[in-house]
């Protein structure tokens, strides 16, 4: 059962002793209540939570919330380097399969066909690239971009949010399109990535006094990127713009509405939605052809 540890509180408050509680590795949740929040903990770690929280007051009585909020936990991950992996082993696939064309047409984001009820297409595009350049750039895209929002808001939230923001992409493209258009590779959720980046910083420094008007400079920095590794020769560049928009309202409501990582069972669950997802989409069975 799960019992209120705090009342009352800023965000700043609320986001402050959830570091405390993060920092000893002990579950919470924060809930909005009007304008003020609440901690919720297990009653099993409540007295441990709370003992903990007056210690950290007590320790540091004279240092504002604005300093302390200044202070970020990052999770050391690996986890976009095994999905890289996941990547160049589908594309040897595909290529050692000998049917790389026929593949392409059944599993690409089709706009006709992905409009017409083949919603797996937005998934399964993700993860077919059409030469070994393409998949090595978007590789490099999903260590770097993928890994840096796992290291804020946890493995298991972080794949979900940036394959979500590559299926929103993709159907947003294929409605922009409608027909006679197929596009492949996963750049359209590396650039979603770089949209939940972007809404994080923007929201971090948004908050600080006197860092309003730089709290512009992320949005700036993500569209600049945008343009200019999305934008090259052969690339499909709406499709990257529509995952990169994605990505900024996942951020900015991940950003708004949790904040900071989610308890181990949340992150399991979500690992294992993104899992599930993936693997769906790619049983055929489910989805047959039309004939």
């Amino acid at each position: 059962m799960v019992e209120i540890l705090c009342e009352n509180l800023t965000q700043d408050q609320a986001d402050t002793y959830g570091l405390v509680l993060d920092a000893y590795g002990l579950t919470y949740s924060l809930r909005r209540s009007g304008s003020v929040w609440e901690i919720w903990v297990h009653e099993t770690i409540h007295d441990r939570a709370l003992e903990l929280i007056k210690q950290y007051i007590e320790e540091n009585s004279d240092i504002s919330l604005q300093n302390a909020q200044e202070t970020e936990t990052y999770q050391r991950t690996y986890t976009g380097i095994w999905a890289s992996l996941i990547l160049m082993a589908c594309s040897i696939a595909v290529n050692m399969s000998g049917s790389v064309d026929k593949i392409v047409r059944e599993y690409g984001a089709s706009a006709y066909d992905i409009l017409h009820g083949e919603i797996y297409r937005t998934v399964t595009a993700l993860m077919l690239h059409s030469s070994y350049p393409h998949l090595a750039g978007n590789m490099a895209g999903v260590v770097i971009f993928g890994t840096a929002v796992c290291s804020i808001t946890g493995a298991g939230v972080g794949w979900l949010m940036i394959l979500l923001t590559g299926i929103l992409g993709n159907l947003a493209n294929a409605a922009l399109f409608k027909y006679d258009h197929v596009s492949i590779g996963a750049s359209t959720a590396v650039f979603g990535a770089v949209g939940i980046l972007t809404a994080y910083q923007l929201t971090r420094k948004i908050k600080i006094a006197g860092q309003r008007m730089k709290a512009w400079l992320p949005m700036a920095g993500g569209l600049a990127l945008l343009g200019l590794l999305g934008s090259s020769k052969h690339s499909d560049l709406t499709a990257h713009l529509f995952g990169f928009i994605a990505g900024i309202c996942l951020g900015l409501l991940y950003a708004l509405y949790f904040c900071y990582f989610l308890g181990k069972k949340h992150q399991i669950c979500c690992m294992g939605a993104t899992i599930g997802i993936v693997v769906l989409s790619w049983y055929r069975v489910l989805f047959p052809v039309k004939p």
